[in-house]
């Protein structure tokens, strides 16, 4: 059976509405805290409330139009609700501030273990079919995968804390997509170099 797939522009679409909306949603609300229930709610909590549910709705979209879903997507949307979720009912912003550098965090640390400890790539068994690598080639890349992620997860701890809330929620939704961009520019070179052709 040929695998589903949808319009590019629907695929972005459902990929960066929740987070564009999760975004607009701060910038209205972050001066006008919501009464709820006998409880005040800031800016940050309300876009949260939105966005949770709106991410999830993305996902069953995307299910019903491919009947796959991406590991790394739904391992990211377990997070996503669990911090969300404790962000809301204890209506506290600390949890959705956290949840990168958990997110984060685990993904180095796996990676890592992989690499560090097993002296394997994980990224490997994700990618292998669509990014055809030599082993030195994955093991380097894979490794530096790790060091981003940890300066990553590091970066959001000094910037929620040290810079601010609105700071963070340009990182959150708009800043993390531009560093792991610029991360990935950085290793053109290196699949270039340990890319493997197709001899046949």
């Amino acid at each position: 059976m040929s695998e589903k797939t949808i319009n590019p522009l629907l695929k972005l679409a459902l990929e960066l509405g929740p987070v564009i909306v999760y975004f607009l949603a701060y910038m209205r609300f972050k001066d006008t805290p919501v009464d709820f229930g006998g409880e005040t709610y800031s800016g940050i909590i309300v876009a949260t409330a939105i966005f949770v549910p709106l991410m999830l709705v993305a996902l069953g979209i995307t299910y019903a139009l491919t009947r796959e879903l991406p590991r790394m997507a739904v391992f990211t949307a377990i997070i996503v609700v669990v911090f969300g979720g404790l962000t809301i009912w204890l209506n506290d912003e600390t949890f959705t501030k956290m949840r990168p550098t958990v997110v984060y965090g685990l993904f180095g640390a796996i990676l890592g273990w992989g690499i560090f400890v097993q002296g394997r790539s994980y990224l490997k068994y994700l990618m292998g079919a669509v990014m055809p690598l030599k082993d030195e080639g994955w093991i380097i890349f894979t490794r530096n995968w790790v060091f981003f992620f940890a300066f990553m997860a590091i970066f959001n701890e000094f910037v929620w804390r040290v810079l601010g809330e609105e700071a963070w929620v340009w990182l959150d939704t708009f800043g993390q997509f531009i560093l792991t961009f610029a991360f990935l520019a950085t290793q053109w070179p290196i699949l270039q170099k340990y890319g493997e052709e197709d001899e046949a």
